[in-house]
């Protein structure tokens, strides 16, 4: 009975060192690739002046906000008690606004992010799909992960890169 069991022990062993090594495994470097390709150029291109508008609006408000509060701090001494309470009360009210429109900001850029990355996503994920299919891999994973262990199968970037028609 210890015989058939060290035998057992023995074919599993074999069986699931053969399995390991017909799995083809491949590595792609995913920033490499976005970071070449045009159309994620563009894309961040994009977001960075929709971001630097954005925040040159928010800037502003801000900035009069600022000097309001440096008028009415000023100028608080020679009002009177219900002209101050007005005043702050306009003041948190801009402060709100503000808040207000970094939140709405902040919603956009996600948007737009969304709408601008979701082809470039979907492009390079039916490259790698076919790469993968086309090389007979059966895991590629993302070189620069910080979950990545080993790296020794060959590396996929530059059969996507040339499937993507980038350098």
């Amino acid at each position: 009975m210890k015989k058939l069991s060290v035998l057992f022990a023995a074919v599993i062993m074999v069986v699931s060192v053969s399995m390991a090594k017909a799995q083809k495994i491949a590595s792609v470097d995913l920033m490499g690739i976005l970071n070449a390709m045009p159309e994620k150029k563009k894309a961040d291109a994009d977001i960075k002046t929709f971001l630097d508008t954005k925040q040159a609006e928010i800037k502003k408000k801000a900035d009069a906000g600022q000097a309001k509060l440096k008028q009415y701090t000023e100028e608080a001494p020679k009002k009177t008690a219900d002209e101050n309470k007005a005043r702050e009360a306009e003041l948190q009210k801009l402060q709100e606004e503000i808040a207000q429109m970094q939140e709405k900001a902040q919603k956009d850029l996600q948007g737009k992010q969304d709408v601008a990355f979701g082809p470039i996503e979907k492009k390079l994920n039916d490259a790698i799909e076919k790469v993968a299919k086309a090389n007979g891999y059966e895991f590629i994973m993302d070189a620069n992960s910080s979950a990545f262990v080993y790296k020794g199968g060959p590396d996929a970037t530059a059969a996507v890169k040339k499937e993507l028609g980038v350098n």
